[in-house]
């Protein structure tokens, strides 16, 4: 049987209302208050899964 590496990518959503001068500006105090443990994104945020398989290629060491 071959061997493949499998990334699994979860993803979480939420949307929160910020006052801001300008989109640019919004999203710095967003990612800002994330950074701040300010908003939290659990499993009630879960939004959906991807699945991407890579065929492991065999090292020269591992063919000998």
């Amino acid at each position: 049987m071959a061997k493949y590496d499998v990334t699994i990518t979860e993803t979480l959503q939420t949307t929160v209302e910020i006052e801001a001068r300008d989109r640019f500006h919004a999203e710095q105090l967003a990612s800002d208050n994330w950074r701040n443990s300010e908003y939290i994104l659990d499993a009630d945020h879960f939004q959906g899964v991807s699945f991407e398989a890579r065929f492991q290629q065999k090292s020269r060491d591992q063919e000998r």
